[in-house]
């Protein structure tokens, strides 16, 4: 069966939202040049404009998927640790903060690797932003159902600022200790103890 015009230009499309997913995070919204980005999903920069308005229009579909990845991601972490009897805020925790998030910034949260750039960015990307943002609290929220409403954007915060210390640090022993801290301290905090594994 041959596929439809409209077919081949959305698989396109999401074939360079798909790049740019990726490099956001290893590169950062600065590091996202338009002409890289066709160059590495295998086209010519001058099809850009057929698929966006703009590098702004990019970089806000590229943020979304970056967001939904790892909110998915998440997921199926916490689900199959749900069935070993893991809390999801443990699971969340602990994937989060996994060792294995040092070694790559091309997957993982956006918000970790992209918060402090958010700021200063357009108006639509900042908003892309800040929508982000309220979704990794409100997941985070979603596994902590029973903590004052305030405790999710707290251990949000953790979570984003560990992953970012940690990385800034590099792939080493001095990274993963900061991990295990802040794993150790929010699971002490806020885990129940007849949750505790």
């Amino acid at each position: 069966m041959s596929r439809t015009p409209n077919s081949r230009k959305e698989e396109t499309h999401e074939r360079i939202v798909a790049v740019a997913a990726r490099a956001i995070r290893e590169r950062g919204y600065a590091g996202v040049g338009v002409a890289d980005v066709m160059k590495e999903a295998g086209l010519t920069h001058g099809g850009f404009y057929a698929h966006f308005d703009s590098r702004d229009a990019l970089l806000v579909e590229a943020l979304e998927r970056a967001g939904r990845e790892s909110a998915e991601a998440l997921a199926l972490a916490a689900e199959r640790r749900a069935r070993r009897g893991v809390s999801a805020f443990r699971a969340l925790v602990e994937t989060y903060l996994a060792d294995s998030n040092l070694a790559s910034l091309a997957c993982g949260c956006p918000v970790a690797a992209l918060g402090s750039d958010m700021p200063r960015q357009s108006e639509a990307v900042r908003e892309a932003s800040a929508h982000r943002v309220r979704r990794l609290i409100a997941g985070v929220r979603g596994a902590l159902p029973d903590a004052p409403r305030a405790a999710a954007a707290a251990v949000a915060g953790t979570l984003v600022g560990a992953l970012q210390l940690a990385r800034a640090l590099g792939d080493g022993e001095e990274a993963r200790a900061v991990l295990a801290d802040a794993r150790k301290s929010l699971l002490a905090q806020y885990e129940p103890p007849a949750a505790a594994h």
